[in-house]
Parts: structure tokens; C-alpha cells; sequence
């Protein structure tokens, strides 16, 4: 850190347990997140390192389990913070579900930033971009590398929805089509079918199609929110 005169470093893949906070005999200040379960494995795991000016902008920390911490420091600004969001993205052949709780959780946790504090978001995304920006201008250049995966798809959609959105949740309605509107509904029957599951049969069946319905609705609203994105860049 010293050598590239750097206060905040982020660090992923720490495989680090549990959540707290380390002093090195160095000085720097390390925040990490991790697995809290018992008997967890030593996978995953994020940190952050504050060298001395970070440590003394420091604000508050908070720990999003093994693949998000946030930490907010002031800044030369009255009333502006600056929030670093570090992450370690699941790989794009990593169970979907899991990518789909990690980008929900990193949405909720950016809409509740103020919109006139600093947010960076940095860390193992995983992600490609390729070259192509056409309908993320907003967010992204031209200099990406290779083509663009589902990851790097998934993070200029929650980019970009960040950026022209803004943080209110009613927007979302706009662009939530009657079909997918109508698979939430179907996705609210069957959960209420599982509560009221008389046999563990009747339960493991609800549950079942449960699971295949979510996964649905998961999907048409990335179609959704991709064609919205899509049609803001075209306008």
C-alpha cells in the first residue's frame, strides 16, 4: 500500500471466517467478512485495508456476509460520504440462483446509499465487458477485453438501472411487464400452497413447484429490466 501510496486496499478470496476487524503490526486497519456459521468452510471471504488517513475518515462498517462489506468514510465535503462497496462475485458457471441473491442483495445494499454520497463499487466481479457500450454509455467505455459474459451483463444491468433509475423502488413497476407481474403472482399462490400443506408429500410437491416458478420469475425480470435498459438507450 505504501509503495502505490494507497489508503483504501480491497482484497477478495481471503477465505477468512467469521466478521471483524485486525490491526497489523504495520499500522493499516483490516476489515474483513466472512462465513459466520459453525464449523464454516474457509472459502469466499472479503476485506478491507485502511491505511491511516482512511482510518481516520472512517465512519462505519458493515458486513454482507462472505462476498460484501461496505465501509463509509467522510469526506473533504460537508455532508457527502463516500461509500466502497467490495465484492467477490460466484463464477458464471456457479449455481444461478446464488448469482441472482448476490445481485439482489449488492441492489439493496447500493439503494441504500444517499444519492448524494460518493458509491464505488470495486472487487472480483468476475465479469467480462467486451468493447461493445451501446445502450451503457452511462457507465461503461470501449476498452473492455474479450466479449461479454453473464456476469458482465448482469453487472451493466444494475449499473445502468442505478444510474438512469435512481434508488426510488416504484420505478421498478415501469418496467415490469403483465407476463412477469403475472409469474409473481403464481410465485405468491405457490408459497401460500406450501404453507398450507396438509402432507409432507403435498409440502415436498408446493415446494417443488415452488422453486421451478421462482426461477421463472427471476429470469423474465432480467428480460424485463434488460429490454428497459435497452430501450432508454434508444430514446
Amino acid at each position: 500500500m505504501r509503495r502505490y501510496n494507497l489508503k483504501v486496499l480491497g482484497i477478495s478470496e481471503t477465505h477468512w471466517t467469521q466478521v471483524g476487524q485486525q490491526r497489523p503490526a504495520s499500522g493499516e486497519l483490516l476489515l474483513h467478512s466472512g462465513h459466520e456459521e459453525e464449523n464454516a468452510p474457509h472459502t469466499q471471504g472479503v476485506a478491507l485495508m485502511l491505511y491511516k488517513q482512511a482510518q481516520n475518515a472512517l465512519i462505519g462498517w458493515e458486513s454482507h456476509g462472505p462476498r460484501i462489506i461496505k465501509a463509509s468514510f467522510k469526506t473533504k465535503k460537508e455532508g457527502i460520504s463516500m461509500n466502497i462497496i467490495q465484492c467477490y462475485l460466484p463464477t458464471n458457471d456457479y449455481n444461478e440462483d446464488a448469482n441472482d441473491r448476490f445481485y439482489d442483495r449488492l441492489q439493496s445494499i447500493v439503494e441504500k446509499c444517499p444519492t448524494k454520497d460518493l458509491t464505488i463499487l470495486m472487487g472480483d466481479f468476475n465479469a467480462k465487458f467486451g468493447m461493445g457500450n451501446t445502450g451503457y454509455e452511462y457507465i461503461m467505455g470501449r476498452q473492455g477485453l474479450g466479449e461479454r459474459n453473464k456476469n458482465g451483463e448482469r453487472f451493466a444491468i444494475t449499473s445502468t438501472c442505478h444510474e438512469v433509475l435512481g434508488h426510488k423502488k416504484h420505478h421498478h413497476k415501469e418496467w415490469i411487464t403483465v407476463d412477469t407481474l403475472g409469474k409473481i403472482q403464481e410465485r405468491r399462490n405457490k408459497k401460500a400452497a406450501i404453507n398450507t400443506s396438509r402432507t409432507r408429500a403435498e409440502k415436498a410437491k408446493a415446494q417443488a413447484e415452488y422453486t421451478e416458478v421462482n426461477k421463472q420469475v427471476k429470469r423474465s425480470i432480467r428480460t424485463d429490466k434488460r429490454k428497459y435498459v435497452e430501450d432508454l438507450a434508444t430514446t
